[in-house]
């Protein structure tokens, strides 16, 4: 059963249908650069930083409220086991987490923690692995990669109703639009250039008529 939703929730939900892009944070530098810009992003992505820092981190975000998740496999020193999501769940606290693994969603909602969960579409296969994976536990959101296969987000929503971000391979504003067009709630780029450009209320009007 999935757990209910809290107010941090809540908030990531309506911006990440407000804004539409979420920022990946690959270096500590690019952290002033997404909390300038904070008015207008959902959220940002961690995938940065050891166990010695994080905190600081997500502390920072959380004073502005900005919505700010943990790419567990990317964070130096961090176990993913019970213990380790559990230090997380209680002293670290970020809004949620991201994960490719099919056993730390499970075990991250165990722990209460807001879930999104990466999956890689590189062949058929991945798609196949994708539609198992949720079959067996839902995470609260998907996010799909590379975004550059636009096409495929029509096939993942016939396997699943959950909100998908899609990322990687991101070069400019219009393969924002495309990535939306065909059916994503937001997309997920390291490019500070990408995160300036956001997708007026008007053009999402016609995106999601």
């Amino acid at each position: 059963m999935k757990r209910g939703r809290n107010d941090q929730d809540r908030v990531f939900f309506d911006r990440l249908n407000t804004h539409r892009m979420v920022a990946s944070i690959k270096e500590p530098k690019q952290m002033e650069v997404a909390l300038s810009l904070r008015n207008q992003l959902s959220g940002v992505f961690l995938l940065t930083g050891h166990i010695g820092v994080i905190k600081g981190y997500v502390d920072l975000f959380k004073s502005h409220q900005v919505p700010v998740f943990l790419h567990l496999e990317k964070i130096g020193g961090l176990s993913t086991d019970a213990y380790g999501l559990d230090y997380l769940a209680k002293v670290i606290k970020p809004t949620g987490i991201i994960t490719t693994k099919t056993n730390v969603v499970k075990l991250a909602i165990k722990m209460g923690l807001f879930t999104i969960q990466r999956f890689f579409l590189v062949d058929t296969e991945g798609l196949d692995n994708l539609a198992k994976s949720v079959s067996q536990i839902e995470p609260d959101i998907i996010e799909v990669m590379p975004a550059r296969i636009p096409e495929m987000i029509g096939q993942i929503k016939k396997l699943t109703s959950l909100p998908i971000i899609t990322g990687g391979l991101l070069f400019e504003r219009g393969h924002t639009i495309e990535c939306l067009r065909h059916g994503a709630t937001a997309v997920s780029s390291s490019s500070p250039q990408l995160w300036r450009e956001s997708i007026s209320a008007e053009e999402q009007k016609r995106l999601f008529a």
